[in-house]
């Protein structure tokens, strides 16, 4: 796994299992997703609150262990506050 993914799996609203990840390229954070593991990653334009919540948990991680630096957490928290702004992070 790269510098710069960060993968993780959730539950839909519909009782689905789904692995996402989220690639930084160019500054900018692509998410995709799958059903199962071989299934075709599908990228996914618009994620949910709940994705950028568990990316920004998942920087702070790697952020501690050095191995991001911290301008991306900052990055992420505006971005949640740009697209999300009654989420109050």
């Amino acid at each position: 796994m790269p510098k710069a993914e960060v993968s993780w799996k959730r539950v839909t609203e519909e009782g689905e299992k789904l692995q996402v990840t989220a690639q930084r390229v160019g500054g900018e954070w692509k998410f995709s997703h799958r059903a199962k593991r071989f299934d075709q990653w599908e990228v996914v334009p618009e994620p949910p609150l709940e994705d950028w919540m568990e990316l920004l948990d998942a920087v702070e991680r790697l952020i501690n262990r050095r191995r991001l630096q911290p301008v991306h957490e900052e990055l992420i928290r505006r971005r949640i506050r740009e697209k999300f702004p009654e989420a109050g992070v």
